[in-house]
């Protein structure tokens, strides 16, 4: 699973605080009337509060367009020089990132329609009603913040949001940025537990990239799931020429192979108990014997041990030794689900429709009924699902764009909440309720946020608490209540 991009410097992301993806809101109006364009500049300025450039012609309109972002355009149809459908053209031609509405007289009907054809928003006849026109340019906005904040993710990604090979602009990964940084130069063991799919392995060549001594060595990884107990052995330690039946020569083992650098094992529950003897004693002393062989090898490796299962319950239950377990967990990562992640689903989205790009095309745009059910999602298969998830949207996607029929039919919010109540009896029942709870209200907070716009004191009182309950609410889960405000 690949849920990032090509080695950067570590300390990209460490500004947890950073600020927020801006969309654009600036409205651009073409109008060949001096009086008319000054009109409407003074209503939409009063009425909507933001910023209203103008533009007398086409030709003009198309110079400004050049020089900054706009999210609305408003223009005539009939202007000198360049009129309206040229303009249109112009704007599909460069794939300017900008919804269109036009005005038009009663007597160009046919050329609205045109327009409408060509990919125009809407349009009005003039005089357009001032209350309708501001309806439509605000449901227009607010319809173009989810493309304008897919764009400046785009331009984005590799820059704030990302740490080596990982993707993200969640608090929670940015603790787990920083937890990397401490352990880089260090030869610590680190243990690394996380729902399956949620980039467990991308975290463990994280920790190999930033570290200055271990990177010089190679980044060696094991799934000690897929292996029997005696070609684990082998595949750890390798072996001498005639220690077994098949052994036509001498075979270095993955220890081995990751001297001066990272080896990851993947699965560790999975370690059979008689394997986990030996690996104990490699951990401890550094050294080890291939199978079959009596020469002492020493290694310099640092050891990264992965699991989608409590490790401390496999204790419990006697699946796992204590003292290995101890000698694992020296310092341990609990990477979140995806679920509790949900800021990263538009970035890590928009990654994925760069990655499954059609060759020599430009990346398909992730409409917003589209975008709402990635976001309405749990991802119980987490980033995998996620990447399975938009390689599909890609290749089904037409006219550049991914509309919700492009996604897989599972993706109904109804049916993912019930599927992620997975109940595990090998974890107490009060432990999973508070867990569930937790992810519940969390979302809860985050849709109640996004409906008041971040505003903190409606969000209290649709949720029926007290607004300090929920400033405590928001502290403890690290919401970033600026995501949601008017941009």
């Amino acid at each position: 699973m690949t849920t990032a991009v090509e080695s950067q410097s570590k300390d990209a992301p460490r500004d947890a605080s950073a600020p927020s993806v801006e969309p654009v809101r600036r409205i651009l109006l073409v109008e060949d009337e001096e009086d008319t364009r000054d009109s409407f500049q003074q209503l939409l300025g009063m009425a909507l509060g933001i910023e209203v450039d103008l533009a007398a012609d086409g030709a003009a309109a198309l110079r400004m367009l050049g020089e900054r972002p706009y999210s609305v355009v408003v223009t005539d149809l009939r202007m000198p020089k360049v009129d309206g459908l040229k303009l249109m053209a112009e704007i599909q031609a460069r794939r300017l990132p900008v919804t269109v509405i036009v005005t038009t007289g009663h007597g160009s009907i046919d050329d609205a329609v045109h327009a409408m054809r060509m990919g125009a928003y809407d349009f009005l006849t003039k005089p357009p009603d001032p209350q309708h026109l501001c309806l439509l340019i605000e449901r227009a906005l607010r319809e173009r913040t989810l493309q304008d904040e897919l764009s400046a993710l785009r331009a984005q990604i590799g820059e704030r949001h990302r740490f080596w090979n990982v993707l993200s602009k969640c608090p929670r990964m940015f603790d787990i940025f920083e937890l990397i940084g401490d352990v880089a130069d260090t030869a610590t063991t680190v243990l690394i537990e996380g729902e399956t799919g949620t980039g467990k392995e991308q975290i463990a060549r994280a920790i190999h990239q930033a570290s200055a001594e271990y990177r010089k060595g190679p980044f060696v990884p094991v799934n000690c799931a897929a292996l029997s107990e005696t070609l684990l052995e082998s595949e750890l330690f390798g072996h001498e020429k005639g220690s077994f039946t098949g052994a036509a020569g001498q075979r270095k083992g993955r220890f081995e192979l990751a001297h001066g650098g990272t080896l990851f094992l993947d699965e560790v529950v999975d370690i059979p108990m008689s394997m986990q003897i030996k690996l104990l004693r490699v951990l401890q002393e550094r050294r080890f014997e291939r199978v079959g062989g009596n020469q002492p090898i020493e290694i310099d490796v640092r050891v990264v041990g992965a699991t989608n299962q409590s490790l401390e319950a496999a204790v419990k239950e006697g699946k796992f030794r204590e003292d290995l377990y101890y000698r694992l967990n020296v310092v341990k990562i609990e990477l979140p689900p995806l679920r509790r992640r949900p800021e990263d689903v538009p970035i890590l989205a928009t990654y994925f429709a760069q990655k499954y790009a059609r060759p020599g095309q430009n990346p398909a745009a992730i409409s917003q009924e589209a975008m709402e059910r990635l976001l309405a999602y749990s991802w119980p298969g987490n980033i995998r699902q996620l990447e399975n998830a938009m390689e599909r949207a890609c290749v089904t996607a037409r006219d550049g764009e991914i509309r919700p029929e492009n996604l897989p039919d599972d993706l109904v919010a109804s049916k993912t909440r019930r599927g992620s109540l997975r109940v595990d009896l090998s974890r107490p029942l009060a432990e999973q309720l508070g867990e569930l709870t937790a992810s519940f209200e969390e979302r809860f907070l985050r849709r109640a946020l996004r409906k008041c716009r971040g505003h903190v004191g409606r969000c209290a009182k649709i949720s029926g608490l007290s607004r300090r309950s929920v400033s405590a609410k928001i502290a403890q889960y690290k919401i970033d209540t600026s995501a949601y405000k008017p941009k």
